[in-house]
């Protein structure tokens, strides 16, 4: 999958959660990432993050950043 995919994906599920508190809303999405991404799908989104993210929005860069190893 593309990463402009993912991070339309993202982008989207981060702004189903924006409403919650701001740890909660980036922890609430990547919960979701983790449950309903493949793990081949979350890798992708955290290697893009490390690519400088581009088109993430804050949400979805503070929830793929949860994702990432170290």
């Amino acid at each position: 999958m593309d990463a402009t995919k993912l991070v339309h994906m993202a982008n989207q599920i981060a702004l189903n959660f924006r409403l919650q508190p701001t740890d909660d809303a980036a922890a609430l999405t990547a919960e979701h990432l983790k449950a309903f991404w493949s793990p081949a799908m979350r890798q992708a989104l955290v290697a893009h993050l490390a690519s400088g993210g581009e088109g993430l929005e804050p949400l979805a860069k503070a929830a793929a950043a949860r994702l990432s190893p170290g």
